[in-house]
This record gives structure tokens, sequence and C-alpha cells, in this order.
């Protein structure tokens, strides 16, 4: 660390390159907390494994991922209006531009899990892609003139104030990032247990906070492929930006004090039980989701000679669901029988409609129960 007194206003290019210090990642408080940590995403992972179909249901997680993750930026939307969108296409093409940002993230977790898995690696022209995919532009990594700061929000105290001003200058960011990109690829040069690198590598990219806008986005989304890459989780399900939003003062303090104060530890610890703590609760929304699965298909088979393994995890894949999904499932073409099948549904409790404007859709409401519990 540079002994030259930090100074928020000025571009922060001292910004040291990784790794921290061995003594720090080393230290017996940090260590016992990855153990934890690293137990709970193991049986996340292993739990994941019990879906009949894990992409079914992780579209449902992370879209909650994503909903959490915008709100930590201030960009809100309603549960009901973010169902409606993902229910219809034609609806996302005319959703509120909050809606909009949202359902980019979840794009952008897709876009990048594929390029990685492709891969093998995260690089460069990966993390612009994601960034490019959650802000819908062309931009790259922000120019070196571009006086970019981070400021208090007008709710806050002192609002305006800027709090940090981060690195700038011709070749600064691109050293910085070659940096982080060795860090989180080259095992061998950097011998570090891939959970802790996560951790550090998330401070880093926030702190080289390489666009213009959506660093925080970006950023969350690179959490999630990088457990991928490594093999700790085998699908992006992990919702950590509901711990950060519900603790977001500490998450912002935990920063700072980094950049200022070079105080690694707390950042580590606070890192490793928001992994702790969402793979413990991501793990109760999984066992709760397939116990209410196998009750409603048990349920629906008895009451309805048609209802089938299927169309129960049709049911499931979103909370709101169209009829056209159950009738491509069935091969229905007939709306009458269609409309009739769907009746049967609401009767029985399964589903219950819900009509906006001339559209019709059906809410699983055990679903959305378990998701926004």
């Amino acid at each position: 660390m540079t002994n030259q007194p930090y100074d928020r206003t000025k571009p922060h290019n001292q910004l040291p390159l990784l790794p921290p210090a061995d003594s720090i990642v080393l230290d017996p408080e940090i260590l016992l907390k990855w153990g934890y940590a690293s137990r709970a995403l193991a049986e996340l992972n292993r739990n994941i494994l019990r879906l009949p179909n894990p992409t079914m249901l992780i579209n449902t997680i992370s879209l909650q991922e994503a909903k959490s993750s915008s709100a930590i930026e201030n960009i809100f939307t309603t549960d009901d209006e973010l169902y409606k969108a993902t229910a219809d296409i034609h609806r996302e093409e005319t959703a509120s531009p909050a809606i909009k940002e949202v359902l980019r993230y979840r794009e952008a977790l897709w876009t990048g899990h594929k390029i990685v898995s492709q891969s093998g690696e995260i690089d460069l022209d990966t993390i612009i892609q994601i960034y490019q995919k959650i802000k819908n532009s062309t931009q790259k990594i922000r120019p070196p003139q571009s006086l970019v700061v981070i400021k208090r929000g007008n709710s806050e105290h002192r609002p305006g104030e800027v709090i940090y001003t981060p690195p700038r200058g011709v070749g600064i960011l691109e050293e910085k990032l070659k940096n982080l990109i060795e860090y989180l690829n080259d095992n061998q040069a950097y011998p570090t247990d891939p959970l802790l690198k996560m951790t550090i590598a998330h401070y880093q990219f926030e702190a080289i906070h390489p666009f213009t806008d959506g660093n925080g986005r970006t950023g969350r989304v690179l959490n999630l492929l990088y457990l991928v890459n490594q093999r700790l989780l085998s699908h992006p399900v992990l919702y950590l930006s509901k711990y950060i939003i519900d603790h977001k003062d500490e998450y912002y303090y935990n920063l700072q004090a980094v950049t200022q104060m070079g105080a690694w530890k707390k950042w580590i610890l606070y890192m490793l039980t928001a992994v702790e703590q969402t793979a413990m609760n991501t793990n109760r929304m999984i066992d709760e989701i397939l116990e209410q699965m196998s009750t409603t298909l048990d349920y629906g088979k008895k009451q309805l000679n048609w209802y089938n393994k299927e169309v129960n995890e049709a049911i499931f894949t979103q909370p709101y669901i169209k009829p056209r999904i159950i009738g491509e499932i069935l091969s229905i073409s007939s709306r009458t029988t269609l409309t009739k099948y769907m009746a049967q549904l609401a009767q029985l409790g399964i589903v219950s409609p819900k009509e906006d404007w001339k559209q019709v859709y059906y809410l699983n409401n055990d679903l959305i129960r378990i998701l926004e519990g």
C-alpha cells in the first residue's frame, strides 16, 4: 500500500495490483469462514443436481437475482410487471425501461454463461460483452478522458459529494484489468482458492470501475460466472444480490475500507458470509420448490387424467404462464379445449387466472410464495 494519504476526489491510480498479501488470505478467521462458505456452496451444488431439469428452475432464481441486483443500483420493478414480461415475449418489447434493465441483466447472465462454458475462462472480451448486454450499449472500457466519479445519492447525507474517483489515464485501466484477468485465470501463478479469489476480485473490479455505468451489475454477473467456471457451481444460481441489498450499507462501507485503509479482512469475511447465507437460503428455496412440485404433481394427476410431469414442470418454470405453453406441451390446437383445461387447473387451485387488458395470465401462487418468501 502507498504511504500517500488517500484523496477520494483524485483518480485512484495507485490501486494496488493483485494479489493482496498472503498474510491476509491466510488469516485464521478468514479460513474458518471460508470453510463454512465452501461447505454451503458444495451442498447447493449437490442440490441443483436433484432438479429434473436444472435450467427449468434456474430461470426463476436468476430472475430474482436480476431483480435484486438492479435494485442495488436503485432500479426498481414490481414482481407483477416482471413476471408478466417474462411470460409474454411481446410484453417484453413494450415493457418499462426498468423492466427491460432487469431482463437484460438475466440475458447478460446467460450470455456470459454460454461464452465462459465454451471458452473455459473469463477474458476482457467476455467482460465487455456482459456489460454491453446489461446496458444495451456498444460502449467498451471508458476512455482516459472520461471524468467518472462516484457520488452520494440524493437521499443520503451530503448528497452529491464525491466518495470515490476510480483510476483513469492512458493505459491505466488496461493494466489493472490485465492483472485482474490473469489473477482469475492463472491458478499456477496465483494459487489462491477460487472462492477466496472471487471475493478479492469482486472488490478489485468495482475499484477499477472500468465502465461509465453498470459496473456493479457486471461485477455481480462475473461473480457467478467465475464460480461456475471454477466448478464450484454447475449453474449460476447463487442468489447473492439479495444478501447484498439486505446489507447494502455494510457492502459499501467495506468496499471503501479496502480502498482507504487496505482493510481486506472485513471485506473478505463479508463476502464469504454472503456466499454462505445465500447458498443456505437458495438451498431452502430449491427444497421448497421441489417439495411443492412433487405435491402438485401428485394432486394434479389424481384429479385430471391429462395432467403429467411435463405440464407440472412448465407451471413451475416461471411464476406466470400463458395457456399456449400448456397447449404446446399437450399438442392441443383447439382453443376451446385449452380454455377448459386451464379452467380445470384454476378450479383445483393449481393456478389462478389474472386478466390484464386482453391478456390472461395464470399465476402459480405456490411458486410466487416460495420465491418471495
